[in-house]
């Protein structure tokens, strides 16, 4: 990987121009649906505004192109790129809820390198260099410790068990039934981007993301890492931007994590209907 810049300069320069959209981001709580994307999922006009902005000056800023959630861009496996959420949560936005926030990577070679995740609601910044340390409002934060899954707080991913699709609801669900027998602190936050960072930063042990977008998991990716932890997807090879889901966790909590995970099979057997 060859940056063309000191990624610390990188860096700074990406915290400032996400600071400058703070009370943009803040003032737009309660934002309405602008445009359906799906039958659950959706953009408000404050997404489209933030991405545009956020994609206008950090190209003028670093001369690095940006690949958002809501407009696309170049290549992630290529040249740097920039890969931008302007708004991760964006139901939680839209009604109100603190837990959401604007997630920022930048890849080389399809490679986290730079991570940043803004919470304006409760005005906490996250930012990591790949190597570490994952860093808290600037202040870097301790290296993970080993943990046990009945002792830590897991983030889960969204779920309806009437889904067919690429991980099926079903398989979804008794992934909760299984980590609910042994952990009863479970969490559904709604927010990919607030499940990693707090999984990065040690207040979740650990988390399971059914989400396979590199907006959404890049930079969260990339900060447990840097932290300490264990990034894989749901299968436990090596979480790349081309994996289908995320599993991250504290050493120790991955690791029973994975366990359980794997003691269900394969997905597919759960939408074929092997499973009973």
């Amino acid at each position: 990987m060859s940056l063309p810049e000191d990624p610390q300069r990188l860096l700074d320069i990406a915290s400032r121009l996400l600071d400058g959209v703070h009370e943009r981001f803040v003032a737009g709580v309660g934002a309405p649906s602008a445009v359906q994307k799906g039958p659950d999922d959706f953009a408000t006009a404050v997404d489209l505004e933030l991405e545009k902005r956020l994609t206008s000056e950090l190209f003028e800023h670093t001369g690095i192109e940006v690949h958002g959630e809501e407009f696309g861009g170049p290549d992630l496996h290529g040249d740097p790129v920039w890969v931008l959420d302007p708004i991760d949560g964006t139901f939680n936005y839209s009604a109100g809820l603190p837990s959401a926030g604007t997630l920022l990577a930048l890849l080389d070679g399809g490679v986290p390198v730079l991570a940043l995740t803004w919470l304006p609601l409760v005005r906490q910044r996250f930012t990591a260099i790949a190597g570490g340390p994952l860093r808290l409002d600037g202040e870097a934060l301790p290296r993970l410790e080993h943990r046990a899954l009945g002792d830590s707080m897991i983030g889960f991913g969204a779920f309806n068990i009437a889904s067919r699709g690429r991980i099926p609801g079903l398989y979804r669900v008794r992934i909760l039934e299984e980590l609910s027998k042994v952990s009863s602190r479970l969490r559904m936050h709604g927010a990919t981007g607030v499940d990693l960072a707090y999984t990065a930063s040690g207040v979740l042990g650990g988390c399971v993301v059914f989400g396979h977008r590199a907006w959404d998991n890049a930079a969260g990716a990339l900060m447990v890492q840097a932290a300490g932890g264990v990034v894989t997807d749901l299968a436990g090879a090596p979480w790349t931007v081309d994996s289908t889901s995320v599993l991250a966790g504290s050493p120790g909590v991955h690791e029973e994590l994975s366990k359980v995970v794997a003691s269900l099979g394969d997905p597919k057997d759960f939408l074929e209907g092997r499973v009973r």
